[in-house]
């Protein structure tokens, strides 16, 4: 199923990305798919980091040195 979203870009963005998909022959479209995608990989990915992160001092996991430590 798909789902069909407008949005209103500003005039920089917009030519900037209409430039971009003329150099790569690539759909603004796909662009902008790709664009979200990898927004939300990256999201989800500094979300888990920063759970991680916060396990790993309550571990006293502070420093290179301690992870390789604790993984050895």
């Amino acid at each position: 199923m798909r789902s069909v979203l407008s949005i209103s870009l500003p005039e920089k963005v917009a030519s900037d990305l209409e430039d971009y998909a003329k150099k790569t022959g690539r759909t603004k479209s796909d662009i902008v798919k790709e664009s979200i995608s990898l927004y939300l990989w990256e999201a989800r990915f500094r979300k888990i980091r920063i759970q991680l992160t916060v396990n790993a001092k309550k571990a006293g996991i502070v420093s290179e040195d301690d992870l390789f430590k604790a993984v050895s």
